[in-house]
């Protein structure tokens, strides 16, 4: 049973020629064609997720996990606007989302018709392409290629394309049999390639590289890789390089900083001089640390380059060479010229780090049941080889904190670093990890993506690990609310628990208050179970924020 609508059969036989095989699915009528094309085809896996934001992180999260496009569809009017959190995390990350919206033909847009918006090119500022089509079978090789070159960017530029597709009633007729549509014709050879625009001057960075004697590369959100993991152990054992990572870059070495603002945030203004770099190497995506931020602009290098394949990013206006390649491609050829040199950059900055850490093991030993004290104790519980997935706000800024196993790989929605759509994506890449999904979520987090429970895809080893301070922790740590008379409104106390929520949802719960009730929880919490976990941790709203500033006080 396949679609009547032959420009329904266009979109679903080009999603196939394109290897696209799974779709996340928002019920309504106005994409009835699609679905029936979607739902019925054999080598397409389809997902129904009802809430349109949910959907749309849920298919992100598929998205991160296999680097391949997964598509959303979703019916005209509102429903399409519910995709834009997702669309704007998916852009800013470099996530491949394929987002299909039916829509009514032109002649019934702004006539008062029901459930109609102004669909086309309403993503504009946060797409990498825009696909208007048109129903009209005079048009077909026009709307073909529309596609096509939508799928192919999404596939080699890595981000969020919009296919529109218009359809006039009767939405549910049938046939029984889908046309082939031969695509391979409209393919642009240059889109494929996506070959780099920007030429390298090797000889001219060897020199600068080879005669500096402090070297510095920060490293954000980056896909766990292997094969960059062998080059960065390289460049580290230079010592005029000292690398930083965050929790998110998942790369590891004993002689990482991996713990950033653990170790800057007390310098003093003599110690940022001396540790000042000359050059500076980025890549990967958002950097959390706004510590590092802030050393960097008031301290800048003298070369800063950023490493990415599409866009330059100059976070310490000081950018001074757009590098368009894949970093390991960069940090592979680049190796060929380089020449270690002496220096004692690397062994102060580690020096320090090593200082730190005996600071912070000490504050832990003796602090009580805490936001901080809870994060100890579940960084050292989680198996090894699972995934972790992190919320934003205040978790993010916890985790960084820590030293994490080298086999955890770790996930955040940081792009545009939002709280909405946690969960949801939590959980799209638990259905597509092959390891176990550990998600750990602020309060505020997780009740503003609850319908994220509402999902039939959610494996049975996916676990939730929810920190409840009752409301928005991060404004009590962050300089400022607290000087206002609204803080409430910043802080958005609460009384809310998710309790309730897992008995609609299926999930099995548990509640801890303390140190001692965490550990006891701790120790069956990821075993093999017949339905997904959640484990709410309770903790002191008053005390969090005194706690995490006397650590960094103690830790001088």
């Amino acid at each position: 049973m396949y679609p009547e609508k032959e420009l329904a059969q266009i979109v679903v036989s080009a999603c196939y020629q394109f290897n696209i095989d799974k779709v996340v699915i928002s019920p309504g009528s106005r994409s009835a064609p699609l679905t029936i094309g979607f739902c019925n085809h054999p080598e397409i896996e389809t997902l129904s997720v009802v809430d349109e934001r949910c959907a749309a992180f849920f298919a992100l999260g598929i998205a991160q996990q296999t680097q391949k496009p997964v598509a959303i569809l979703c019916t005209s009017g509102s429903a399409l606007l519910n995709y834009y959190p997702a669309i704007a995390e998916a852009f800013y990350s470099n996530i491949p989302l394929v987002v299909i919206s039916a829509d009514r033909p032109k002649h019934l847009i702004d006539i008062g018709d029901g459930q109609t918006i102004r669909q086309e090119n309403v993503f504009e500022n946060h797409i990498l392409f825009s696909a208007n089509l048109v129903e009209n079978s005079k048009l077909q090789t026009s709307n073909l290629k529309l596609i096509v070159e939508a799928l192919q960017i999404a596939f080699s530029k890595k981000g969020p394309v919009h296919i529109n597709v218009p359809f006039d009633e009767p939405l549910y007729k049938t046939v029984s049999e889908l046309k082939n549509f031969n695509i391979e014709k409209l393919k642009v050879p240059a889109l494929v390639a996506n070959e780099p625009k920007q030429l390298v001057d090797y000889n001219k960075l060897t020199s600068i590289w080879n005669t500096a004697k402090k070297k510095m590369i920060l490293v954000g959100v980056h896909y766990p890789d292997a094969d960059l993991q062998k080059l960065m152990d390289l460049y580290a054992e230079d010592e005029s390089v000292i690398i930083l990572t965050e929790t998110t870059s998942n790369l590891h070495h004993k002689n990482f900083v991996n713990s950033i603002d653990q170790l800057i945030f007390s310098l003093t203004q003599s110690q940022f001089q001396d540790l000042q770099p000359e050059v500076l190497i980025t890549y990967g995506g958002m950097i959390v640390s706004k510590k590092i931020k802030q050393f960097l602009r008031k301290y800048p290098p003298q070369h800063h380059w950023n490493i990415a394949t599409e866009k330059a990013t100059d976070t310490f206006f000081c950018l001074s060479e757009f590098i368009q390649r894949k970093p390991v491609a960069f940090f592979s050829k680049f190796k060929k010229s380089i020449v270690f040199i002496e220096s004692d950059y690397q062994p102060k900055w580690l020096q320090i780090r090593d200082e730190k850490r005996v600071k912070h093991a000490a504050y832990l030993s003796k602090t009580k049941h805490s936001d901080f004290k809870v994060f100890e104790q579940v960084f050292e519980s989680i198996p090894i080889n699972c995934q972790l997935q992190i919320s934003n706000s205040s978790m993010i800024r916890y985790a960084q904190l820590f030293t994490l196993h080298k086999n955890q790989h770790v996930f955040c929605n940081r792009g545009t670093s939002g709280i909405d759509g946690s969960t949801s994506t939590a959980i799209g890449a638990a259905f597509a990890s092959k390891n176990q999904t550990v998600f750990i979520t602020g309060d505020l987090s997780f009740f503003y993506d609850s319908n994220g429970l509402w999902n039939s895809n959610i494996p049975v080893n996916f676990r939730i690990i929810l920190i409840n301070n009752s409301g928005g922790g991060i404004f009590k740590i962050i300089p400022g609310p607290k000087t206002t008379n609204v803080a409430s409104y910043f802080e958005t106390p609460h009384c809310l628990t998710a309790e309730y929520l897992c008995k609609m949802h299926q999930f099995s719960y548990e509640k801890v208050f303390s140190t001692a009730g965490l550990k006891e929880q701790l120790e069956g919490f990821y075993e093999v179970s017949e339905k997904p976990k959640i484990l709410e941790i309770f903790t002191p709203s008053e005390e969090n924020d005194l706690i995490l500033t006397s650590y960094f006080k103690q830790i001088q």
